[in-house]
């Protein structure tokens, strides 16, 4: 009779989940037991950090990345991690080990007590099989849960006893499982969205997300040419839908009510594709569309359609949308879009960089199929509009705005697309969340070429004292931090930059070598 361990191992092995990323306690120690050669383990030393580098693993892979937690503690350490993978749609299964079975309800020490309400709402769906023979089982539902539309986290409490017990005669049907996902609107409402897209006078595209890929980005493309339309990238972009330097690309919207309708004024159809409408940050209230506007929402996530406050949608796979739509729509005889003017130069401080200025040097040497990790977000808008992004996933940015993810993202990101050098840029406060992350470049060898830009304060947070009218509030002030001390600790090669020079020589040696580099920019305020 096979043990749950031996099956679980098979069961992952089947869907090609070979690569663990963990930090383990007691309670995992028996499921790391005989750990086969032909999985990896990657150790980071915060669960956060664990929880971002598969998050950015599995966003870069297309495919479930394997999380292994310690009990509630490890869970709730990778909490603030999970509000970015849980609205880019990460498809993590997160396994947290469980005591004993005999001393949960005593609440011993690393019980996890009452393990599946822990992660909520943070997961599609959490679990603790309610006997050993059911691991698998629960492991399997866990890993279609997460890679079936919407994707998203999953959560398996696992007792650390049930790994050597019976999985029992049928184990192995579980193993041989596949399930696959077809969703498609249909003829009819593919006509009615042409139609309305025919008849509108000025419409426009809104792409997010899930459009990252290089079959629906190539799709979107096409849309956007075959209409001539002028395309915004949806608020709060976790993603690049769409490159940068193409005619019709407008920008980034901004997330905030009035911004948007604002900045799609004129517009009377407008079409979002594959994000929410929409993700609002800042509170600016307005009516939600411009005077006459109508909009339509082509989503793969039910909920995200119920949940909208206006428009139509339809829902379905995007890339089949797209595909589908293609051959319904007539070329348009509208004028294409002006290309957006080269944004002007900007002058360095003394000693500091101007952060556009780091983003035009970037943008000169980096290689084209470059994958930006950004998580400096009072520089959102200057990267986007300095820095070109040609190839689909190119871009990753943490889509709760949870501060953390920069660091450890930028690390699987690199492990899972090892052919595309990885840029993080990232915030001094920012890097500060997660820096430990550093210790699993330098064990692994993670060739990410890693850019803090060092304000010495939260620089967004500076924004929204701002527009708060808050000119008093203590804490926003991170001086000091010497991070290039901090990642030769780590055992990271590290770089100061403190001209373009500097900078560009840095990225060049980043560039070439086969290990991480960090490189401090001492920046100006944004």
């Amino acid at each position: 009779m096979p043990s749950v361990h031996a099956v679980t191992y098979s069961l992952l092995r089947r869907q090609g989940i070979t690569t663990v990323f963990g930090n383990p306690g007691s309670n995992e120690l028996p499921f790391l037991k005989g750990f086969p050669e032909d999985f990896r383990y990657v150790l980071g030393l915060h669960e956060g950090v664990v929880a971002g580098m598969a998050d950015g693993y599995a966003l870069a892979s297309g495919r479930p990345a394997f999380v292994n937690l310690h009990a509630a503690a490890g869970t709730g350490n990778a909490m603030g991690a999970l509000t970015n993978a849980w609205y880019s749609h990460s498809p993590l299964v997160i396994t947290a080990g469980q005591q004993a079975r005999s001393m949960i309800g005593v609440e011993s020490m690393l019980a996890n007590v009452e393990a599946p309400q822990l992660p909520k709402p943070l997961v599609k769906w959490s679990y603790e099989p309610a006997c050993p023979e059911d691991v698998p089982r629960a492991l399997s539902q866990a890993i279609h849960s997460a890679s079936l539309p919407p994707r998203g986290p999953v959560y398996v409490s696992i007792p650390h006893d049930d790994w050597d017990c019976d999985a029992g005669e049928d184990a192995e049907l579980v193993v041989a499982r596949e399930i696959d996902h077809a969703g498609v609107p249909s003829p009819a409402q593919l006509e009615r969205l042409a139609q309305r897209l025919d008849a509108a006078d000025n419409p426009v595209l809104v792409l997010g997300p899930e459009v990252d890929s290089r079959q629906a980005n190539g799709l979107a493309v096409a849309l956007a040419e075959r209409l001539r339309l002028p395309v915004w990238v949806a608020p709060s972009a976790s993603r690049c839908p769409f490159p940068n330097r193409h005619p019709c690309f407008r920008g980034v919207l901004p997330a905030a009510i009035a911004g948007i309708t604002a900045h799609l004024e004129g517009h009377d159809l407008i079409v979002v594709v594959g994000a929410p409408v929409f993700r609002y940050h800042q509170y600016a209230p307005g009516r939600y569309l411009p005077e006459g506007a109508r909009l339509v929402h082509v989503t793969g996530d039910a909920a995200e359609a119920a949940r909208a406050p206006m428009g139509d949608a339809l829902v379905g796979d995007v890339h089949a949308t797209l595909e589908a739509l293609l051959p319904h729509i007539a070329p348009s005889q509208r004028a294409m879009p002006e290309p957006l003017p080269k944004p002007a130069a900007v002058e360095d401080g003394e000693g500091r960089l101007a952060p556009a200025n780091v983003f035009d040097t970037l943008d000169a040497l980096a290689p084209e199929d470059a994958i930006y990790v950004k998580e400096s977000t009072s520089t959102v808008e200057l990267f986007w509009e300095r820095v070109a992004m040609r190839e689909p996933g190119s871009y990753f940015f943490p889509a709760a705005g949870g501060l953390g993810f920069g660091l450890p993202a930028a690390l699987g990101v690199q492990l899972a697309q090892p052919q595309r050098q990885v840029i993080g840029v990232i915030g001094d406060g920012s890097a500060s969340y997660a820096i430990t992350a550093l210790w699993s470049a330098a064990r692994y060898r993670i060739p990410a070429v890693l850019i803090i830009l060092r304000n010495d304060t939260y620089g967004a947070l500076r924004g929204f004292a701002r527009h708060m009218a808050v000119d008093d509030a203590p804490g926003l002030d991170v001086p000091d931090i010497d991070f290039c001390a901090l990642a030769r600790g780590y055992g990271v090669e590290a770089r100061l930059a403190d001209s373009r020079e500097a900078l560009a020589a840095a990225l060049q040696e980043g560039f070439a070598t086969d290990r991480p580099l960090l490189i401090e920019v001492p920046t100006l305020p944004s």
